[in-house]
This record gives C-alpha cells, sequence and structure tokens, in this order.
C-alpha cells in the first residue's frame, strides 16, 4: 500500500474562501450528492489500484533507479489529470491562490513515493504496506503543532500503541529486520506532511487543481537530475510498466476525491484499510511473498490504533480538551 493511497482523516470539503471567484470552473466547486455505500466503494477500488501501482513499482525497481520509477509514477500522474480536467476546467484548472504551499505539498508527496519505492525494492509489499499506515498516526501527531488541533490521553496512548505495533513489525535488532524499513517509515512521514498541508490547501484551491499540483515536483522537478539516473526501458512490458504507474496512481486519486465527496471522512476512511489486503493478494500473486504472524500482528494493532484515533475524532471533536 502506497501511503498516498489514504484517504485523509478530517479533510473539510473545500469551499470557496471569502466568496471570492473559485480558481477553476464554478461546476469544480458543486458538491456531488452523499452516497455512503457509493464513497465505501470508491475507497476499496482505491485499494485495489494503488497495490497494483506498488506491484509494477517494485517489478521496475528490480532494473531501474527508484528515481527514475517515481519520475515515471509522478509525470504520469500530471499528464493523465491534464487530460482528464483541461477540457473542463480550461486553463483556470492551473490557478492556485496559495503557489508556494501547493509546491511544498507537492514535494513531500514526492519524497513519500521515492522512499516508498526505493524499500519495496527490497522488502514485501505486504510488510511496507503495514509500516505505512502509520501515516493517520503521523496525522494525529502533527496535527496540534500544526494545526492547533487539541488531542487527549486517550489518542496520545494509542498512539503509542501503534507505533508498538511499527516495532512489532519491523523488529529491530533481530534477523528479519532490513533497514529499508526505516524508508517506509520515511515515506509514511512525508505522507503524514503532505496530508497536513492538504487541510491547509483545501479551502483556498478546488480538489482538481491540488491534484494536478500534487506531482508537478516529482513531474518537472526531477528533470534536471533525470538523465543522470535514465536508463531506457529494455522492453515493451516495462513501457507499459511506467506508463501504469501514472494512470494507476492517477485513477487511484481520483476514487479518493470522489469517496470524500460522496461520503463524511470519518465514514470512509477506516475503509483505507482495505489496501493491506490488495497489498497481500499482489504481493502473494507477483511475488510470492506471504506475512508471517508477526507482521499481521503488528498491522492489527497498527489499524486498531487508527480506527481507535479517527473513532475518538468523531465522538469528541478535534478540539476536544
Amino acid at each position: 500500500m502506497s501511503p498516498e493511497g489514504r484517504a485523509p482523516a478530517d479533510v473539510p470539503r473545500p469551499q470557496p474562501p471569502g466568496g471570492e471567484e473559485p480558481a477553476a470552473s464554478a461546476a469544480a466547486w458543486r458538491a456531488p450528492a452523499q452516497d455512503t455505500l457509493l464513497g465505501i466503494l470508491f475507497v476499496c477500488l482505491a485499494g485495489l489500484l494503488f497495490p497494483m501501482m506498488n506491484g509494477a513499482a517494485k517489478t521496475l525497481g528490480a532494473d531501474y533507479s527508484s528515481l527514475q520509477v517515481s519520475w515515471a509514477r509522478a509525470f504520469g500522474h500530471v499528464v493523465f489529470m491534464l487530460a482528464a480536467f483541461l477540457p473542463r476546467h480550461g486553463l483556470g484548472l492551473l490557478r492556485t491562490r496559495r503557489p508556494a504551499l501547493q509546491l511544498a505539498r507537492s514535494a513531500t508527496l514526492f519524497l513519500s513515493n521515492l522512499c516508498f519505492f526505493f524499500a519495496v525494492t527490497f522488502i514485501p509489499i505486504a510488510k511496507a504496506a503495514a509500516i505505512s499506515m502509520t501515516a493517520p498516526l503521523i496525522v494525529a501527531l502533527l496535527a496540534w503543532p500544526m494545526l492547533g488541533e487539541r488531542t487527549t490521553l486517550a489518542r496520545v496512548l494509542a498512539l503509542g500503541v501503534g507505533f508498538a505495533g511499527v516495532l512489532t513489525v519491523i523488529r529491530p535488532g533481530t534477523a528479519v529486520f532490513h533497514w529499508a524499513s526505516l524508508f517506509v517509515l520515511a515515506s509514511a512521514t512525508s505522507y503524514g506532511l503532505y496530508q497536513i498541508l492538504t487541510r491547509i490547501i483545501a479551502s483556498a484551491d478546488p480538489p482538481e487543481t491540488s491534484t494536478v499540483y500534487s506531482s508537478v515536483v516529482g513531474a518537472f522537478g526531477i528533470l534536471l537530475v533525470l538523465p543522470f539516473v535514465w536508463e531506457a526501458p529494455r522492453s515493451l512490458f516495462d513501457v507499459a510498466l511506467f506508463c501504469s504507474l501514472g494512470v494507476l496512481g492517477a485513477l487511484g486519486h481520483y476514487c479518493i476525491a470522489r469517496a470524500l465527496g460522496h461520503a463524511p471522512a470519518n465514514v470512509v476512511s477506516p475503509f483505507q484499510y482495505f489496501q493491506l489486503l490488495g497489498s497481500v493478494a499482489v504481493g502473494w500473486y507477483v511475488f510470492g511473498d506471504l506475512p508471517d504472524a508477526l507482521t499481521w500482528a503488528g498491522a492489527a494493532v497498527i489499524v486498531l490504533s487508527g480506527l481507535f484515533i479517527g473513532w475518538s475524532q468523531t465522538r469528541g471533536g478535534r478540539h476536544a480538551p
């Protein structure tokens, strides 16, 4: 499970700030009809698309630089999103009120993808997926200092339990520990920052604009160093895999956006953990990897901690004392 696949908890529904004309067309702000079941189905579909993308990245990572693989993911995403949204929204799609924040947000997403794609070259997808599920815990940890969202003792304890689950999966100091697991933690931390920035930008720009900008740093900012790591694809199959990265990632993001449009985040977010099952399925079918008992146990602890934090936010509100 790529960390980018998770629906941010408590992302506010975008609204035109101060009654100003929105950056894109007015249609971009029209809320879709509420349909909880449809929102859940979209999250579950994303839970299949992102593991497929990660499987393609792991396959390519055996022969190509992680930087090249991550660039293909970002560039394909931008091209696919522009093709999907430009005909409807025009060049207004590219107007943003917070360009610096959008670029910072894009940089954190690219760093998250780069770390994750590098890590899955060395460790099973399911193990990386279990560790990456700490991103919602990172969001809960950073929400107080960065967003002023007060927390509770129960949530702090849940964070501690969740990170204990991470240690169960990683098992530092044992024979099964792999240093690449630390890159997944770095990926989850970067994605946590990405979600925080997404919350901040949600009231300034429409989701279509933010979706396009989310990958511009990876797509264009890396072009200066790409020639030093570039290797021409060795087969048409590799070309297809490179192209699939952006398409699968973009479709996954679109499914998450649609899910959040049809149902509240605190309703659909628990179903983000369906991606763990998708990651296990892809890891077993493509690479013959299955998690061991301790990995399952640690993943269960992480999931339960994340669900408790989401439930407590629903019950007590984000600003509970």
